[in-house]
This record gives C-alpha cells, structure tokens and sequence, in this order.
C-alpha cells in the first residue's frame, strides 16, 4: 500500500515545501484537488458531507491541480502527482487534453487523472456548459482524452465533441493513468470500464470494504479482474499503523491523508508544524509499515 499527502485548501506559498518534505519522507504521490470557484447560492447539496453542507468558504485558498502539478513538479524529482479528483464534466477535453499533456511532460510522467462529473449546477452553467446528460458528456470527453494524450495525428466525431485530424505535441512520455471519483452505482461502473483506478471521498472502512468489493465484481463483469487496478480512500474512521493495515487488509491501494491533522495543525497554520508532522509520519507510519 502507498501513501499520498493531500494538499487541499492550504496556503499556496507552502505548497512547493509540502511537495519537497513529502518526497523525502517516502510519500508516493501527492493528491490535488479541484474547485473552479464558490458560488455564493447553490442549487444542490454537497453529495459527501452528512448534512450537504459545504466544509470550505470563499476565501479558502484553491489553485489549478495542472498549474499546481508544474510548480510541485519542478522541486522534486520523484513524487508522482494525481487529481483527486477533477470535474471533467464542465471542461472542454480538448483544451484539458493540452493541459494535462504539458503536466506531464514537465513532470516527466509523474502525473495521473483523477476525473469525475461534478456535482454543482452552477459550474456547468457559468461555463456555458449543459448539466443535463453530464454523464454521456463525461463518458465522451474521457474518450476524447485518452485518445489525444495517446499522441499523433487523430481526429474524433461524436455526439457532444466532433474535430478532424489534430496532433499534440510533445505527447507525455508515458500512459497518463485515468482515475476516476464518485460513489454512485454510475461513477463505479465507470471506473471499472474505463479507468486505472478509483478514488474515494471521505468514507468508513466498512464502506470502502463494500465498494471495493463491488468494484472488483464490475471490474470481472468487464474481463478485467486480473487488471492492475488501483483504490484510493479518504478512510475517515481508522488510522495509525493498525489502522492503515486494516485498510490495506480491506484492499485500499493508496491512502490519501494529511498528517498534520493528527496534531490538531490547521489548514491555515504556518508550514513548520506541517512539515514536522510529515516528517513524523514518515518515520512512524510510512517506514514502519514498509518493514
């Protein structure tokens, strides 16, 4: 099992330390999350907290994951750098194509694609986007990525985007992994169609233990069972060296955390504490759970 520090909703001048202390402390990856702007109203709940409730305001600090993934990317050699996840269900593929392939080139193919749909009206609507049929949208623009970022000379005529031949140059120097969100019945049969990978929100054990457990039975339904697959979990109810076994036991493949939490450091604390607690984390969690 592997381990990625999440970097949600700190201030952006820390985010370069972060990345560096992370890679030293033997994280695998880091986990980027995305949200375009805070709509004052919204017309739908927010689908993973109890009450629909939003847990940031308009001033929490966001920044582009691929403009994020550059600026990490260039002071560290090693960590590996994923969204987690980002709404493709607003976004143009073909400009995200461009994106996300210069990500990975400058990361030197340290970069994966978390994607799911987006659960917020207003961000289809600001974007000139439709929020009706979203999901046949998505399903569509994960074609149009996967063939764009693939390199050469391609074209693509569908439903919802229609190009003729176009090519993208450099193309990233190795297969972007596609990593896709959510916990419908939808987004599962989803990832086991077409991704490398699922990434949870915020979940117990016991329901992370039945998701995977439906994901591998969609994943034989679609002859992939033997399929390198990974499951990525927010688990909000076990933690600590047992804790982490027993998620590793329930078939989690990464975890996504954010140490300083354990130490009561908050979002909008300075970076030492922060620093010190990934460190500490290496050291108690990472290096003793790999012995």
């Amino acid at each position: 099992m592997k381990f990625t520090l999440s970097i949600a909703m700190n201030p952006l001048d820390q985010l370069g330390e972060l990345a560096r202390a992370a890679e030293e402390a033997g994280f695998a990856s880091i986990a980027l999350p995305d949200s375009l702007f805070y709509a004052e109203t919204v017309d739908t709940d927010y689908p993973y907290t109890p009450d629909g409730s939003r847990f940031w305001t308009a001033e929490t600090p966001w920044v582009d994951p691929l403009v994020a993934t550059a600026a990490m990317g260039a002071v560290t050699s090693r960590i590996r750098f994923y969204t987690s996840v980002l709404k493709l269900g607003s976004r143009n593929p073909v400009l995200l194509a461009r994106q996300v392939g210069s990500a990975a080139v400058l990361t030197g193919g340290r970069f994966g694609l978390g994607l799911g749909v987006g659960w917020l009206p207003q961000e289809f609507e600001y974007c000139g986007v439709p929020f009706e049929r979203r999901g046949k949208r998505v399903d569509e623009a994960i074609e149009v990525l996967r063939l764009i970022l693939g390199g050469g000379m391609v074209e693509f005529h569908g439903e919802f985007y229609d190009f003729d031949k176009i090519q993208m140059s450099p193309a990233p120097p190795t297969r972007v992994p596609f990593y896709i969100g959510g916990h419908t019945e939808v987004a599962l049969k989803r990832a086991a169609r077409v991704a490398d990978g699922w990434s949870s929100a915020m979940m117990k054990l016991d329901e992370l233990r039945d998701t995977i457990a439906r994901l591998k039975e969609l994943l034989a339904e679609h002859g992939r069972a033997g399929d390198p697959f990974e499951y990525q979990a927010v688990c909000i109810d076990k933690f600590g060296l047992d804790g982490y076994r027993e998620q590793a036991e329930a078939g989690v493949t990464d975890v996504i955390t954010m140490p300083w939490v354990f130490d009561g450091v908050g979002f909008d604390a300075p970076v030492g504490p922060k620093l010190e607690a990934i460190r500490k984390f290496g050291a108690e969690i990472i290096a003793k759970f790999e012995e």
